[in-house]
């Protein structure tokens, strides 16, 4: 075949695709309506992990080209704009736009979305408990600097819930306007993430050009878009948003870096058989009990993912709460059990569990 037989062929399946996208369209319309009338959450996490787990299995069976990673970056862009034709929904997150945590809402709710980035996790927080918003995204923990301590308090100050967890990895660009890095006389960024990218400065003889550093590598993409011999280390969705060329990507020095994103709502996620569960326990000043407390999962069979201890003040006195993830349900019998023998437990969600642990 020639490269216009190629083409057409494209463009046939293209038009089949289309088709079939519309059909699609109207079973959610039809499934939106209903939920209107029950007023059931349209964001449904383990309905969505099954659908990709289901596609893939079925690619991978007909020997298709598609990875898991592919399909997921596919139908998650339409499962986002179906969700709008479900119902228009406002998310929340720490922003400005062409951050991390917009990058990882768009990952998950697609790009078509009414987003409403704000200033601090608080505001994030805020905004889903008075319903301006009905999602919101924040970050809690990631694999170099640890848990978000600010994110842990506020799941303990807020009665919402935690209905979903992203994993990204942190990867840098390097955008600018100019064709050759010779030319470039300054670099904009993030303080942070000039020392993140060290290495790639030094390779490519940038190690003396001026660097100016920035409060977010969103502004640096919009800087370096208006100079073109700057030079702008920052996010893919930053360079795009200012339509700034990429001149190399994943340029950090450690390539293993990511972060864990939650989403927190309002509403209670049913079993999706490979669940995940958060609480947050106060456990008395006894010697021993906090060992006797998680010796309970142990002998219930439960596995623990994490445990992180924050300070809290109960009248007056100081303490600790203890945030703790495991594997499995809050409806789980042996869960219950467990919750039942103590009054001092808040229960902060069960979700999908992610397959990639930080």
């Amino acid at each position: 075949m020639n490269l216009n037989e190629l083409r057409d062929g494209i463009d046939n399946i293209d038009n089949k695709i289309l088709e079939l996208l519309n059909q699609r369209m109207k079973f959610v319309h039809d499934v939106g309506e209903l939920k209107n009338k029950s007023g059931g959450a349209i964001y449904r996490p383990e309905r969505e992990k099954a659908i990709i787990n289901r596609l893939t299995k079925l690619s991978l069976d007909n020997s298709g080209i598609l990875d898991k990673k592919s399909i997921s970056a596919i139908f998650y862009e339409i499962i986002g704009v179906s969700k709008n034709l479900e119902r228009t929904e406002k998310v929340a997150y720490l922003g400005p736009i062409g951050t991390f945590t917009h990058q990882a809402a768009e990952q998950r709710f697609g790009t078509l979305k009414d987003y409403i980035p704000l200033g601090s996790i608080s505001s994030v927080f805020k905004a889903v408990d008075s319903n301006r918003a009905t999602y919101g995204v924040v970050p809690i923990e990631n694999s170099s600097d640890g848990v978000v301590g600010e994110t842990l308090d506020l799941l303990g100050e807020y009665n919402l819930n935690i209905v979903s967890e992203i994993y990204m990895p942190i990867h840098h660009s390097f955008a600018s306007l100019s064709n050759s890095i010779q030319d470039i006389d300054k670099i904009y960024s993030k303080d942070k993430a000039f020392g993140q990218c060290r290495e790639f400065l030094e390779e490519h003889g940038l190690s003396d050009v001026e660097q100016i550093p920035t409060e977010s590598t969103s502004k640096a993409a919009n800087l370096a878009s208006n100079d073109p011999k700057s030079a702008s280390i920052c996010l893919h969705i930053a360079a795009k948003l200012n339509h700034l060329p990429i001149l190399f990507d994943n340029i950090e020095d450690r390539h293993d870096n990511k972060t864990r994103f939650i989403i927190i709502g309002k509403f209670n996620n049913e079993k999706s058989g490979d669940d995940k569960t958060s609480i947050l326990a106060k456990i008395s000043n006894e010697a021993g009990s906090l060992v006797r407390f998680l010796e309970e999962f142990d002998k219930a069979g439960i596995n623990l993912t994490k445990i992180e201890s924050r300070p809290a003040k109960v009248n007056k006195a100081f303490m600790y709460w203890f945030y703790i993830d495991f594997e499995g349900h809050i409806s789980d019998k042996k869960v219950i059990e467990i919750i039942d023998r103590h009054h001092e437990i808040k229960c902060l969600g069960s979700y999908v569990r992610s397959n990639d642990e930080v």
